[in-house]
C-alpha cells in the first residue's frame, strides 16, 4: 500500500455519510452538541451557508444568522462530531459562491431568493378536438 491508499482508508472512517445534500444559499437548521462543564447539550442553529469549501475530510462550511439583532457566523467541519444533524429547510437561489455582502445587509435586504419548487409535469398529452 502507497501513502495515498493509507490515507483514503484513514479517511474513510471518519466520513460522515448522513448529511444531506447542501449549497451555498441554502437555509439550514442544525443540531450542534456543545460540551458545558461535564455536560453535553444540544443546541439548535439556523441560518444561511454563506460559504462552502467542499475539500474531502478537510472540507468546512460557513453559516451565518441574525440573534437579537447581531449577525453570527459559525464555520463548522462538514464532517465534525459536533454536528448531530443537519437539516436542509429551503434552498437559495443565488449567482455567487460566496455571500460575503449580507454581512453589510440588515433587514429585508438581506434576503435569499428562494428556489421554486418544480411541479412533475403529467404525461398524459391533450386530447384532440375531433373536427365536424
Amino acid at each position: 500500500m502507497n501513502r495515498v491508499e493509507i490515507l483514503k482508508n484513514v479517511e474513510a472512517k471518519h466520513l460522515k455519510t448522513s448529511l444531506p445534500e447542501f449549497h451555498v444559499g441554502d437555509t439550514v437548521k442544525m443540531r450542534i452538541k456543545v460540551i458545558e462543564a461535564e455536560k453535553v447539550r444540544v443546541h439548535p442553529f439556523e441560518g444561511i451557508v454563506i460559504r462552502k469549501n467542499s475539500g474531502r475530510i478537510g472540507g468546512s462550511f460557513t453559516v451565518r444568522k441574525i440573534s437579537f439583532g447581531e449577525g453570527v457566523e459559525r464555520i463548522f467541519p462538514l464532517h465534525s462530531p459536533v454536528i448531530e444533524s443537519l437539516q436542509v429547510v429551503s434552498r437559495g437561489q443565488v449567482n455567487k459562491s460566496k455571500l460575503y455582502y449580507l454581512r453589510d445587509r440588515l433587514g429585508k435586504k438581506s434576503r435569499v431568493r428562494q428556489q421554486q419548487q418544480q411541479q412533475p409535469q403529467s404525461q398524459s398529452q391533450p386530447q384532440p378536438q375531433p373536427q365536424a
